[in-house]
């Protein structure tokens, strides 16, 4: 018998590469313009220092999953392989800026750093807590399925649809309704070709049709603009402000001079983490996904990849994880073999290193691209639905409370922060002074946070009390860490013994906390002991009989 060649470049490999260009570079369009609009920092800086060493770790995965699909069409001498899609993790991405990165450059301005500095200080701290997301991916590797064990799937998913629906959904509303014609008008061509699943004339991706429609609509109002002195869209940067042409200077990351910022990262270890066990957990699902297609490719080096690819990026001064994506069947759907990733390695490692992203950031106006994101989110929420078990949806829902008290803290910070309090009677400041401390507690590590209620509450549906209870145990012991509400700026984490030293006020909020879990967990264990193992719920028929 012939064996037949493999076939790793064909038609359909043209719209898979298009989605997921597509999704990558917007990844790196959110990174740079949630900092430079939402924390003011430099654009120049981003686009020499950190977009380089991001898409260095695009281009590293990328060519690892496209020798892997290669790999296994020999070993199973079949044609029809296709290669897994990695990119930019967009959670993650929106989590380091909005948890780690902006916070990092604020307080690098509040101790008096001049703009550059603090943004130096910044992408050093960046490229520790993506060094240790790959290295915690790496060990990881092995330990994938030990921790499907351990949490529920409502727990993992859950968090993760937190994040997608509150921080990458939600959160990008605001800057579309700033160009609402555009960001609208693109968003709506995604709800139909990406949702609704309508085909295109030509097969025309759906993601390139929307930033495709929403770049027309967008500069026509600028020519409509221009001749009428009408205000219809605001003007995005100009070619002056931020061009930069094969950058050079992401290779001080090379010097590892960074790495005496590992002591100021330990603070963010409390969103650090959790993002890693996301995305190892992300790295599981995937291979499950691509298996259920016909493509068996082993989990260990799906994760064992993205760990890769991930520490390369970090140590060329890369500030966002790459992961395998969720999406492998609408790939494989496509017509996607190898040649789409490989295309996607090329092209976005050329925008990083040769520069022309500056270009793709300054035409492609933020409204347009931006509906791809809540695609993201919503469709990341939607499949975390999906795939619990449907009697778990309730703890889903659960799990998004902590993410929303993070949005109502992130809100509420900023609008605190412009306050003329010589104008604000004293009662009047105190109560904001005090409520936004409380909303910051509940909200503190709400990654970890979500994941524990979560698990805690699809336990308690299967009345699982006993499993419930240790969930809550194990919290008792994270909020004595600043893991979980921690009351510090920042989140900062913090040592048991360091409680003596915070105002009275902090240290009752940890104290509350602990016992508060405690308690929890108490009455969890006490209604273990009024149930019979016959009560136990393993299955969606079981529960709706109830």
């Amino acid at each position: 018998m012939i064996q037949q060649r493999y076939q790793w470049a064909r038609p359909g490999d043209v719209n898979a590469f298009f989605g997921l260009m597509l999704d990558n570079i917007a990844g790196l369009v959110l990174l740079v313009s949630m900092l430079s609009t939402g924390y003011g920092f430099p654009v120049e800086f981003a686009l020499a220092y950190m977009v380089p060493g991001t898409a260095i770790g695009v281009l590293v995965g990328d060519l690892i999953f496209f020798a892997m699909a290669l790999m296994l069409a020999k070993r199973m001498g079949r044609t029809d392989i296709t290669a897994m899609p990695l990119g930019l993790d967009t959670p993650s991405t929106i989590g380091m800026v909005l948890l780690v990165l902006g916070p990092a450059y604020s307080a690098g301005i509040d101790l008096g750093l001049e703009p550059d500095a603090a943004a130096m200080r910044t992408w050093h701290i960046g490229m520790c807590a993506i060094l240790i997301t790959g290295v915690i991916k790496a060990i990881g590797a092995g330990a994938a399925n030990w921790i499907h064990r351990v949490f529920p799937r409502a727990g993992l998913l859950g968090s993760l649809a937190a994040i997608a629906l509150v921080l990458i959904s939600f959160s990008q509303m605001p800057k579309i309704g700033e160009s609402p014609i555009v960001g609208l008008a693109s968003l709506v061509v995604v709800f139909i070709t990406l949702i609704g699943r309508k085909h295109l004339p030509g097969k025309i991706p759906g993601a390139l049709a929307a930033v495709g429609v929403g770049c027309l609509i967008y500069y026509l109002l600028i020519a409509i603009q221009n001749s009428t002195g009408l205000s219809l869209v605001p003007v995005a940067h100009s070619l002056g402000d931020s061009p930069v042409w094969f950058p050079h200077q992401w290779t001080e990351a090379l010097k590892f001079e960074w790495l005496g910022a590992m002591g100021l990262t330990v603070a963010y270890l409390g969103y650090i983490v959790p993002f890693a066990v996301v995305t190892i957990i992300g790295g599981v699902d995937c291979a499950e996904s691509a298996a259920s297609v016909g493509d068996p490719y082993k989990t260990s080096r799906v994760v064992g990849a993205e760990a890769i690819a991930t520490i390369v990026a970090a140590l060329c001064g890369g500030v966002v994880q790459t992961t395998p994506y969720i999406g492998h069947p609408a790939y494989k759907a496509m017509g996607g073999r190898a040649a789409y990733v490989l295309a996607t390695a090329m092209f976005i490692g050329g925008a990083g290193l040769m520069g022309f992203f500056s270009y793709l950031f300054v035409w492609i106006p933020e409204a347009a691209v931006l509906p791809i994101l809540i695609f993201i989110g919503i469709e990341i929420t939607a499949q975390s639905f999906h795939a619990t078990p449907r009697r778990h949806a309730t703890a889903i829902a659960v799990a998004c409370i902590p993410a929303l008290a993070k949005l109502v803290a992130i809100q509420l910070s900023m609008f605190i922060a412009v306050i003329d309090y010589t104008r604000v009677p004293e009662p009047v400041a105190e109560f904001l002074q005090n409520h936004l401390l409380v909303i910051n507690v509940m909200a503190g590590g709400f990654i970890f946070t979500s994941l524990i209620w979560a698990s805690a509450v699809a336990k308690i549906i299967d009345r699982r009390f006993n499993t419930a209870a240790l969930y809550l145990l194990a919290a008792a012991g994270l909020v004595l860490f600043g893991v979980m509400h921690s009351p510090l700026p920042g989140d900062r984490m913090f040592w048991p013994h360091d409680l003596v030293k915070m105002p009275a006020a902090y240290r009752s909020y940890v104290i509350e906390y602990c016992v508060a879990y405690l308690v929890m967990a108490g009455i969890c264990f006490g209604a273990s002991l009024t149930t019979q193992e016959d009560e136990w719920i393993d299955n969606d028929q079981e529960f709706d009989k109830l």
